[in-house]
């Protein structure tokens, strides 16, 4: 998902003589952004692959198709250590800082009404976020963050300290709601707790035979299956998931941007301290709790739940410490930062789309049908595939165009103005 619009601060009387609000591009655009939402959708990939090719459960329960060992093992391991909710973190920090900039660019230009183009664009975004998740793939982000988007932009103008309190009683607020199925689960009958299990954890034959083969049949074949994951995401893991947890990552991606942090203002030395903060206080517990759901067999009444709560917990100081890596590495090789990522980054919304698209012509039954016949590293080859292509095809289409094209439908209808597409030869 691309955030919003930036500009340099004007001042004075100028404020009456500039236009209304519209799309930034060019020079005006923050550069680390940019990069950083390549970055950040390089990383998603590494997890969504999962879901785009296995079974919903096995996104929580990577033993739901039996034990995990030697490279499939290794591959999970790096990718759940590394990977899982690090980036999405990473995404839903920079959704936030799109919001204070679209809020500092519609102070600075003093004309149009800022709340009301932020809920045309949030509208819209749900619009195609809905589409996406009950047409093409349920694993969507994109109606979550409309929906969050649509409250959080009441804190725009909240200072730092107050948004990083607001992401931490947020994100304890996630904490406690899992704990609390955590404890209450095992107390259903037996026959619920079954339920659950085989609704969220642990497929029986039926189940599973049923999943592959709605994804491996045509695309009318698919809806039923479609529909009823995506009816589950929005309607129980949305308000007791993605909702707490993707608010606490706004507020923090709110505060870092006013905050200097995530527009490169800081010193490397700040940077290289939060990194190390980040990756020496989160890592150890991500690994704690792969250690404890191990022990625990990765048995559904710990690990559904309490399991899950150390990654949970720890992934936004990894995240931080990611932001701050990319960052100093940007200003180090910042040639070979901007080629590979900033192109990814200015077509995020149509790269994140497009890889829903890539994927699910790979894996679902009106494509190659190959659906729970792909391991684990042949997933990875798929992710790299994709990794090689999006910068090229992003550079490609922005030499010619200002805008990608996802990017271009969505700030036209949200101007309510069809934007230019072609640049100027």
């Amino acid at each position: 998902m691309t955030a919003s619009d930036s500009g340099t601060a004007l001042h004075g009387s100028a404020k009456a003589n500039l236009p209304g609000p519209a799309p930034v591009t060019g020079a005006a655009r923050i550069e680390t952004l940019d990069i950083l939402r390549g970055v950040a959708l390089f990383g998603i990939l590494v997890i969504n692959i999962q879901f785009f090719a296995m079974v919903h459960a096995a996104l929580v329960n990577p033993t739901v198709s039996g034990a995990l060992t030697g490279l499939d093992y290794a591959i999970w391991l790096v990718s759940h250590v590394l990977f899982y909710e690090k980036f999405l973190a990473i995404f839903s920090m920079l959704f936030g800082a799109g919001i204070v900039m679209m809020a500092e660019r519609a102070e600075q230009t003093g004309k149009g009404s800022m709340l009301a183009l932020h809920y045309r664009r949030m509208f819209w975004l749900l619009v195609v976020g809905l589409l996406h998740a009950y047409l093409i793939w349920p694993g969507d982000i994109l109606v979550s963050y409309a929906l969050i988007g649509m409250i959080i932009v009441f804190m725009r103008n909240w200072s730092p300290r107050s948004l990083v309190l607001v992401g931490i009683g947020f994100l304890a607020l996630k904490l406690v709601i899992g704990a609390w199925f955590g404890v209450v689960i095992p107390l259903l009958p037996a026959d619920e707790i079954a339920g659950i299990e085989v609704g969220f954890w642990s497929p029986g034959a039926v189940q599973l035979a049923s999943e592959i083969a709605a994804y491996r049949g045509g695309f009318l074949e698919q809806m039923p299956m479609r529909v009823e994951q995506s009816l589950n995401m929005h309607l129980f893991f949305f308000p007791t998931e993605t909702l707490p947890y993707s608010l606490a990552m706004m507020a923090f991606g709110m505060a870092a941007m006013k905050s200097g942090l995530l527009r490169g203002e800081w010193s490397c030395n700040s940077y290289l301290r939060l990194a190390a903060t980040g990756l020496v206080l989160g890592l150890p517990v991500v690994v704690l709790g792969v250690v404890m759901n191990e022990r625990h067999e990765w048995d559904m009444l710990f690990s559904l739940y309490f399991g899950r709560m150390f990654n949970t917990a720890a992934a936004p100081l990894v995240a931080l410490a990611y932001i701050a890596l990319v960052i100093v590495a940007a200003r180090r090789f910042g040639p070979v930062m901007r080629a590979v990522f900033t192109p990814v980054g200015r077509m995020a919304f149509s790269n994140y789309l497009a890889q829903s698209l890539i994927c699910t012509f790979i894996f679902y039954g009106h494509g190659l049908g190959l659906f729970m016949q792909v391991d684990r590293p042949g997933q990875i080859l798929v992710v790299i595939a994709i990794w090689v292509a999006m910068p090229l095809w992003s550079r490609a289409w922005l030499a010619r165009f200002r805008f990608g094209p996802a990017e271009w439908l969505w700030r036209s209808l949200s101007y309510r103005r069809r934007q230019k597409l072609m640049k100027a030869l």
